[in-house]
């Protein structure tokens, strides 16, 4: 079913009217009474968090698309009720929030009767600009919004900003999805401590979030910068003191000096902490999935300025983030003073803890699980999400994977209604070709960037999304949509009707299959086959069964060598010619697609099963073959001896691919390796394997 319209009783748009096309700019709203049954009706744009009696207490809005907010609706605590909520309007690209006109639209019921609500004029909320939070600073990665940096030092703006109507004049529609839950996990260990020093020489981190800002990518150029968070931490260096694991999530620092902490696995929300200072200092908070050699934390390891700066008052602070952020390990720096760093902590920001567990004895089994169950709650909250570090971005083929997983854990598909109505509901995507799909979304790309593959999947994912929730009603809204997708593909299609020189981004996986897209790639021509599978049978149409035929027919004529599935065909004096080069992800797309099973190309099955998987760099059978990666390649793998019920390979491959990963972040990664994020969204689709296979007992 489509979202509802809501309306507001009283409240209008407003933003800070001098302040309407700045970057980073934050509001305080508070207002305190007397409630009996209260509700606070509210939309805003970048996002809010909202506190009651100083306590976290509800975080949003739901993302969604252009032209479009989605109105939380929280019901308030009888009694005494001090309501303040913070809201940051980013005004810039990203992939995490759509760049729209900040905002803020809100109001108080009680009782039925409206006590306050956001206007020009009298609104009942008093209102300031948020100026702790230092606006001029570097983003925090390519993909996401800016960098937090506090001075809790400064006097707090007295004078109110003049309020005026925002230039949003969004459709507000329900949130479709449940409110935030308070949930609280605290540092486990403090792993290391020592003392800083500082280092002129060091070389500034220098990623295109800080060099590459231009009208494609906004923000601040390093020469407008207040402060840029990253080189004020680069100067700093360490002499550790004590690695001695020791459990707690406190630590007296000495002056000028450091503790590292550690929770329990990857974890991802707001940091929360209390810093008791002798005198004025700074702090720094650097963190990162990873532990390095002496405690260290690269806090740059992502390509991001994966840190927080506060720079605070002699005395008590008690200190919270605005935005979420993932880490296992966290470096608190004090410069400038001694410090008792205590109540460490993390309010999680994600999907609250299913009831669901495996059946099983075997502890490498239950340890991959519970990463799974982790890497799922921290990627899944207002929609599905890469990772909650880097991008915090809802893509699509992630999408298809983690959809799987929310199903399979709560029988529902909220999350994924929103996140496929997402991209429905504007009329067009501003920066794309006609009819192209962005890769991720709510989300501007002002460079024109997308992966044509990605569109193919959402087409497939609505096809299991109509099984999995009989909503008729969204997929007949996606049918326009749909349909001029094919219409794009339509005019790359050659003489053969393969698709040939896809543009943008052509992403297959993560390996040397990437490397093979050009100029006819089969893989894109196999999920291309697939989708008009998919396209004939959602919408009955008999046309796109005959042109899947004939495409599938010439992909086994033109890509199989007699033993593998070849990758590309490129043109050569006007000719297509094969490179010959095979790779393990091309073999996994023909079985996951239908191009081949194992009835028409039983010896590529055989050698499959027996000679690939997560043994084969060991065995290193089939050298010529490139290895495929998690995403992926690999997944694709276990989903085709899920399909073929190979039940113990599944087990064993799960094992192999997987257990290394739980046992040292407590969740599932992007890659193979440590070299990107440790916590990827469709990585929890481990958890449908294993449901499929009867081992999950559900509450």
């Amino acid at each position: 079913m489509l979202s509802k319209k809501v309306d507001f009783e009283a409240a209008q748009p407003v933003w800070a009217a001098d302040y309407m096309n700045e970057m980073n700019i934050s509001l305080v709203l508070e207002k305190s009474a007397e409630l009996r049954n209260g509700l606070l009706r509210i939309a805003a744009a970048s996002c809010y968090q909202l506190f009651i009696g100083g306590d976290l207490y509800n975080m949003g809005p739901a993302r969604t698309g252009h032209g479009f907010a989605r109105v939380d609706e929280v019901p308030l605590p009888e009694g005494r009720c001090d309501v303040k909520i913070i809201v940051a309007g980013y005004n810039n690209n990203s992939f995490q929030y759509i760049d729209e006109p900040p905002f803020v639209c809100a109001e108080i019921i009680d009782s039925g009767k409206v006590i306050a609500a956001t206007s020009p004029e009298e609104c009942g909320f008093s209102v300031r600009l948020y100026t702790e939070r230092v606006q001029k600073t570097p983003r925090y990665s390519f993909q996401r919004n800016f960098t937090e940096v506090y001075d809790l030092r400064k006097t707090l703006a007295a004078d109110a900003p003049k309020l005026a109507l925002s230039e949003n004049r969004d459709v507000f529609i329900e949130r479709g999805i449940d409110l935030y839950k308070n949930e609280r996990e605290d540092a486990k260990f403090v792993v290391a401590s020592g003392r800083c020093g500082t280092d002129g020489s060091f070389e500034p981190f220098s990623d295109r979030s800080i060099t590459a800002i231009s009208e494609k990518l906004k923000g601040f150029k390093p020469d407008e910068l207040e402060i840029c968070g990253a080189w004020e931490a680069q100067k700093l260096t360490y002499e550790t003191k004590s690695l001695d694991r020791r459990p707690g999530n406190s630590a007296g620092i000495e002056e000028n000096g450091f503790a590292v902490f550690e929770m329990e696995r990857n974890l991802c929300g707001v940091i929360g902490v209390r810093i008791e200072c002798a005198k004025a200092c700074r702090v720094f908070a650097m963190f990162d999935e990873l532990l390095g050699e002496n405690g260290d934390v690269n806090f740059l390891r992502l390509g991001t300025s994966a840190l927080v700066i506060w720079d605070l008052p002699a005395g008590t602070s008690e200190l919270l983030t605005f935005e979420p952020y993932l880490f296992k390990y966290i470096k608190i720096a004090v410069i400038g003073s001694s410090a008792k760093v205590s109540e460490l902590h993390i309010m999680r920001v994600g999907f609250p803890k299913p009831g669901a567990d495996i059946k099983t004895d075997n502890p490498r089994m239950k340890a991959v699980f519970d990463a799974a169950v982790e890497t799922f709650r921290e990627n899944t909250y207002d929609i599905y999400m890469d990772c909650p570090s880097r991008e915090r971005a809802g893509w699509l083929c992630d999408s298809f994977f983690t959809s799987r997983v929310e199903h399979t854990l709560t029988g529902k598909t909220m999350v994924e209604r929103n996140f496929l109505e997402n991209f429905l509901l504007p009329d067009s995507f501003k920066c794309l070709p006609e009819g192209m799909l962005p890769m991720c979304y709510p989300a501007d790309h002002y460079d024109c960037t997308f992966i044509p593959n990605w569109a193919m999947w959402f087409v497939v994912e609505l096809e299991e999304y109509l099984e999995r929730s009989g909503d008729r009603e969204l997929v007949d809204k996606a049918k326009s949509r749909v349909y001029k997708l094919l219409q794009y593909f339509k005019r790359f299609e050659n003489e053969d009707g393969l698709l040939e020189k896809l543009e943008s981004w052509v992403f297959v996986e993560w390996s040397r299959s990437n490397e093979l897209v050009q100029d006819v790639n089969f893989p894109s021509n196999m999920l291309y086959a697939k989708v008009k599978r998919v396209v004939a049978n959602l919408y009955g149409d008999e046309g796109l069964v005959k042109e899947a035929e004939e495409l599938e027919k010439t992909i086994r004529e033109k890509s199989y060598n007699g033993r593998f599935f070849c990758d590309n065909l490129v043109r050569v004096g006007g000719r297509l010619v094969p490179l010959g080069e095979c790779t393990e992800s091309c073999q996994y797309y023909a079985f996951h697609t239908g191009i081949s099973t194992p009835e028409t190309f039983p010896e590529l099955w055989e050698t499959l099963l027996k000679d690939f998987g997560p043994k084969r760099k060991q065995n290193n059978k089939y050298p010529e073959v490139a290895f495929a990666n998690a995403f992926i390649g690999n997944y694709l793998r276990l989903d085709i001896l899920h399909r073929y019920g190979r039940y113990e390979e599944i087990l064993d491959n799960i094992d192999g691919y997987f257990y290394y990963m739980a046992e040292k972040t407590g969740t599932l990664w992007e890659h193979d390796s440590t070299v990107a994020s440790c916590s990827h969204g469709f990585a929890s689709h481990v958890i449908y394997w294993l449901d499929r296979m009867g081992m999950l007992e559900k509450q």
